[in-house]
C-alpha cells in the first residue's frame, strides 16, 4: 500500500518507528522488566482515586454500591488495556497511543493524540502535585511545622504560591533525568509503602464493618441536582437523558468519576522502548497492573462503606475519617502518610510519560528536534524533561487547578478511542506483523473500547469538552504551521517499507526473531536510508 507523503495522514510504519529508535543520539537505554512496568502501572493508578474518591462518590453516587462503579470503570480500562497491549508489544517505541497512531492512521491523527496527551500528562502532573502538597502541609501541621500562608498555595486562603508542589516537581525532574532504572527503584519502594497502607485499610477495616451499613447496597435513584447549561453533562444536552445518583444507572455516573482513579495504567505504554523485552513484558504490565489495582480499590470502596454508613463518609480524607469514626485514629496519620508518599509516585509517572510523548513527537519532527537528544551518559530524553519540569512546576506552584481535573477524564478517554480504533485498522492494512500479543475477539473489543469510552466521555461536563476543544484547535495551528511542515516522514526521511525498501550496509531484513529479543521480526538491523 502506498502512502501520499504530502497527505495529513501519511503513515509511519512500524519498521521505520524502530529503526528510529537504533538512532545513537536518539536511543534510550532498555532497562526496564516486566516487574517495573508492573510497579510503575501500580504507582501511577493507586493515588488520588482510592484516597479521596471513594468517599466522594459513595456519598453523592452511588452509595455502598461503588465498589461496582469502579468494577465498571475497570472493565472499560481493561478493554483498551488489551488494545494498548497489542500495540505496545508490536510498535515497543516511546509515545504510547500518538506513536500506535502514527503507525495505523496516519501523522494529522498522531499529532491530535499526542497533543491531547501532553496536556493530559501535563495536567495530571500539576493535578497530583497539588494534592500531594495538601497532605503533607496536613502531615507538618500536626507536626507542628507550620509554612507561611503565602507559601501555601491559591487554594488556601491568602496563599499564592505552593512551594511545596513546585519543589516536588523539581525533584522528580532531576530523579528522571538521570534514569528511568532509578526512577523504577524510588517508585518499588514507594509503591511497596503505598500498598501496605492499602492492605492495612483493608485488613484492619474488616473488624470494623457493620453489615446494616450495606442496606440499602443500591440506594435509591434520585435526579442529579444542579447541572444547568455548560456545567450540565454533555449526554443530557444532546440526548436530554437526566444522569441520576444512585439507583442502577448511578453506578455508571459513579463511574465516569472514579475513571480518574484509573488514569495511568496507560503511561506504562510510553516506556515500551525502554523496556528489554517489550513483546513479552509490556502486556505483562499493563494488564498486570491494572488487575491488581481494580481489587484493591473494589476491596477498599466495600471495606470503608462497610465501616461508615455511606451518607456520614468524608468528601476529602474518607479512609482516615472512616477508622476516626470507629475509634481509631491512629489509622488516621497511617493513610495520610501513605497516601502522601503513594501521591509522589503518581507525580513523577505521569511526568514520565508525558516526556515520552514529547521526546517521541521531537524525533519525528513534529516538534523541534532539539528535544529529541538523549544525554550521552543516562541516555534519558533530558531537554524535554527539564523544560517541562519546569513548566509544570510553575504551574503547580501558581496555578488552581482544581477545576479542569475532569481534562485528564476527556484526555485518555480520547486516547482510549484512538487507540482501539488504530488495532483494527492495522489488523486490516498490516495483517503480517508480527504480534506477540493479540487483542482478543477484534474487532468486538476494540469497538466495545470505544462504545463504552465514548459513553463515559459524554457523561463528562459540556464545559469540560469546551475546553478539551480549545486546546485541539491550538494543536491543529502548530501543526499545519510547524509540524506538517518539519515531518520528517513528510520529507521522505521516513517512507514506509512497502514504497522504499530499507537499504544500507545491514545484512537486510530477517525471517526470525534475531538476537535482539526487543526487535520485532522483520525491522532488519540494517542502518535504514538515512
Amino acid at each position: 500500500m502506498r502512502t501520499n507523503l504530502n497527505s495529513p495522514f501519511r503513515t509511519k510504519s512500524v519498521e521505520q518507528s524502530i529503526r528510529d529508535t537504533e538512532e545513537p543520539e536518539h536511543a534510550l537505554r532498555k532497562s526496564l522488566s516486566a516487574w517495573d512496568l508492573t510497579v510503575f502501572g501500580v504507582g501511577v493508578i493507586i493515588g488520588t482515586g482510592i484516597f479521596v474518591l471513594t468517599g466522594k462518590v459513595a456519598k453523592e453516587t452511588a452509595g455502598p454500591a461503588t465498589a461496582l462503579a469502579f468494577v465498571a470503570a475497570g472493565v472499560v480500562c481493561a478493554l483498551a488495556a488489551l488494545c494498548y497491549a497489542e500495540f505496545a508489544s508490536t510498535v515497543p517505541v516511546a509515545g504510547s497511543a500518538y506513536t500506535f497512531s502514527y503507525a495505523s492512521i496516519g501523522e494529522l491523527p498522531a499529532w491530535i493524540i499526542g497533543w491531547d496527551l501532553v496536556l493530559e500528562f501535563a495536567l495530571g502532573t500539576a493535578v497530583v502535585a497539588v494534592g500531594w502538597s495538601g497532605y503533607v502541609r496536613s502531615l507538618m501541621d500536626n507536626a507542628g511545622i507550620h509554612l507561611p500562608a503565602s507559601l501555601q498555595g491559591p487554594d488556601v486562603p491568602g496563599g499564592t504560591f505552593d512551594l511545596l508542589a513546585f519543589v516536588l516537581v523539581l525533584v522528580l525532574t532531576a530523579i528522571l533525568v538521570v534514569g528511568v532504572k532509578l526512577s523504577a527503584r524510588i517508585t518499588g519502594i514507594v509503591v511497596a509503602i503505598k500498598v501496605t497502607v492499602v492492605l492495612i485499610v483493608i485488613i484492619a477495616g474488616l473488624f470494623f464493618i457493620t453489615k446494616s451499613n450495606y442496606h440499602p447496597f443500591i440506594p435509591p435513584a434520585q435526579p442529579q441536582k444542579g447541572g444547568s447549561g455548560l456545567d450540565a453533562p454533555l449526554v443530557q444536552l444532546i440526548f436530554g437523558y437526566q444522569p441520576t445518583n444512585f439507583g442502577v444507572m448511578g453506578i455508571f455516573t459513579a463511574a465516569s468519576v472514579v475513571f480518574f482513579a484509573f488514569i495511568g495504567f496507560d503511561v506504562v505504554a510510553t516506556a515500551a522502548e525502554e523496556t528489554r523485552l517489550p513483546q513479552k513484558d509490556m502486556p505483562r504490565g499493563i494488564l498486570g497492573s491494572l488487575v491488581i489495582c481494580t481489587v484493591l480499590y473494589v476491596a477498599v470502596s466495600i471495606v470503608v462503606t462497610g465501616m461508615q454508613n455511606y451518607r456520614q463518609l468524608s468528601t476529602s480524607a474518607p479512609l482516615a475519617d472512616a477508622f476516626k469514626s470507629a475509634g481509631h485514629p491512629v489509622y488516621g496519620g497511617i493513610i495520610s502518610f501513605g497516601a502522601a508518599v503513594g501521591l509522589t509516585t503518581v507525580c513523577m509517572i505521569l511526568l514520565l510519560g508525558q516526556t515520552r510523548v514529547f521526546f517521541a513527537m521531537s524525533r519525528d519532527g513534529l516538534l523541534p528536534r532539539f528535544f529529541s537528544r538523549t544525554h550521552p551518559k543516562f541516555r534519558t530524553p533530558y531537554r524535554p524533561t527539564i523544560l517541562l519540569g519546569v513548566i509544570i512546576a510553575i504551574v503547580a506552584g501558581f496555578t488552581s487547578i482544581n477545576e479542569l481535573a475532569t481534562l485528564v477524564n476527556i484526555g485518555t478517554l480520547f486516547a482510549f478511542v484512538v487507540v482501539a480504533l488504530g488495532v483494527i485498522v492495522l489488523r486490516r492494512t498490516r495483517p503480517d506483523l508480527h504480534r506477540a500479543f493479540r487483542t482478543p475477539w477484534v474487532p468486538l473489543v476494540p469497538i466495545l473500547s470505544i462504545a463504552a469510552s465514548l459513553w463515559l466521555m459524554l457523561n463528562l461536563p459540556a464545559e469540560t469538552w469546551l475546553r478539551f476543544g480549545i486546546w485541539m484547535v491550538v494543536g491543529f495551528f502548530v501543526y499545519f504551521l510547524y509540524g506538517r511542515q518539519h515531518s520528517r516522514l513528510g520529507r521522505g526521511e521516513g517512507m514506509p517499507v512497502a514504497d522504499a525498501p530499507v537499504t544500507g550496509t545491514g545484512p537486510g531484513p530477517d525471517t526470525g526473531p534475531g538476537p535482539d529479543p526487543g526487535r520485532t521480526p522483520g525491522a532488519g538491523p540494517g542502518p535504514g536510508t538515512y
